[in-house]
């Protein structure tokens, strides 16, 4: 199975210092084969045969807890359903995606109904969201540096783990997810 982790928080303001050669040899030594990791915010494609995802994301954050000290959610999709998450995004204006004004919140699980719908009814000056059971799509008119639905807002919102992404970083990682 082809596989997309998503670790939350590490490399950001200098917190949570992974270097990516380093993760690489961790998901090695966890048993994952062809290993690419992107950029340095946390992005992991990977092999397994495992096709328990919490099972994947409990070892992933064991393993980096084991070897750093620090707790780091890992948010594991498989390529599939990151290629339907792109395929729904509501804000595919070419203009919005050059411009870095999409992003995608993606969740560990899903949501009570409750949550949903409370953040649904959420609006924000400069942005709009659409509101998923695992993905919360965001566009954010002045950046996401200025959004004030961000990722911390809709963790607390929903009670569940997640992690933002921009366009084309999800974008690159589903193409490198490919057989």
């Amino acid at each position: 199975m082809n596989y997309i982790a998503l670790l939350r928080g590490i490399n950001v303001g200098g917190h949570k210092k992974i270097k990516m050669a380093d993760l690489r040899v961790l998901f090695e030594n966890l048993g994952y084969r062809d290993i690419i990791t992107y950029i340095q915010s946390g992005n992991v494609v990977f092999k397994s045969e495992d096709q328990d995802i919490v099972e994947l994301e409990g070892r992933i954050s064991k393993g980096i807890f084991g070897r750093y000290g620090f707790d780091v959610p890992a948010i594991v999709k498989k390529r599939e359903e990151v290629e339907r998450i792109l395929v729904h995004n509501p804000f595919t204006d070419p203009e919005d995606i050059q411009a870095n004004k999409v992003y995608f919140v993606l969740l560990k699980e899903r949501p009570t109904q409750e949550g949903l719908s409370t953040l649904s009814s959420m609006q924000f000056d400069n942005e709009q969201l659409v509101v998923t059971p695992n993905c919360v799509y965001l566009k954010c008119n002045l950046g996401a540096g200025k959004a004030k639905c961000n990722n911390n807002l809709i963790e607390q919102k929903l009670q569940v783990a997640a992690t933002s992404r921009n366009h084309r970083t999800l974008m690159k990682l589903w193409e490198l997810s490919a057989d």
